[in-house]
């Protein structure tokens, strides 16, 4: 089974080695590695070019920003499962994509699976916080729960089904996805409890107070658009859950 793992990157030459490296050190071998470039002005090709015998399919040119750019990573990727990890996060392991492969190897009707993430610093890659899930589905999500999005591992067959990743949402198209996917198609979704994911603290979403503000206007735009009952409670809901994850 196949696993195309996709990173898209602009100017990320700070960190884009480290998720590399956690990629091509998997012990997993059967692993398609696709990078989408916005056109970096930085080192960031230099670098890429250094890991080009690990890399299977390389685009740079301007997109329209995060989810353009994995939408064309989704359409290149000749994998049956798709996952996708940013230029500043990291495999936790060499392990992970194995232990994926073999959940989907062991039951042929899993749709996907996600699992744990921890939150680390950008310098020192020392935890901050941890993401720890659980398995969950129609009601969890309408109750504002959500798994941690770049630990999600997808067959690329139902984004030809259920489409791709929403373009007018800002940092809510994950959301998005998954409400689309897990509420509204309720597809079979397994937990996976083990550590998938360390991701570096500073995303878009959280970087000011006029980001988070837009964050929650999108978050409950996309929580309208699939018809989700009392949005408004289960958009409080699922900001205050984040809340346990300080003290896991």
């Amino acid at each position: 089974m196949k696993i195309s793992i996709i990173t898209v990157v602009y100017n990320g030459e700070a960190y884009l080695r480290d998720c590399i490296e956690s990629i091509i050190h998997q012990s997993y071998p059967n692993v398609e590695y696709i990078i989408v470039d916005g056109d970096s002005t930085d080192g960031t090709l230099s670098i890429i070019e250094e890991y080009k015998m690990h890399v299977h399919q390389l685009i740079s040119e301007p997109d329209q920003g995060l989810y353009d750019a994995i939408n064309k990573g989704i359409a290149m990727a000749s994998g049956e499962i798709v996952g996708i990890l940013n230029a500043d996060d990291m495999l936790a392991d060499r392990n992970v994509i194995e232990q994926i492969a073999e959940s989907f190897i062991q039951d042929s009707s899993i749709d996907a699976v996600y699992g744990d993430l921890n939150y680390v610093h950008p310098i020192n890659n020392k935890i901050i916080r941890t993401w720890k899930s659980k398995q969950a589905g129609e009601k969890d999500i309408a109750r504002g729960w959500m798994p941690a999005h770049p630990t999600l591992y997808i067959r690329k067959a139902l984004f030809e089904k259920y489409g791709n990743y929403a373009l007018n949402l800002g940092t809510a198209a994950d959301y998005d996805l998954i409400l689309r996917y897990f509420y509204q198609h309720q597809l079979k979704v397994y937990y996976l409890p083990f550590l998938m994911v360390n991701m570096r603290m500073g995303g878009v979403s959280n970087k000011n107070f006029l980001s988070l503000i837009r964050a929650f206007q999108n978050d409950y735009k996309a929580l309208k658009m699939n018809n989700m009952p009392y949005a408004f409670s289960v958009l409080l809901r699922k900001k205050l859950s984040k809340l346990k994850q300080y003290w896991q």
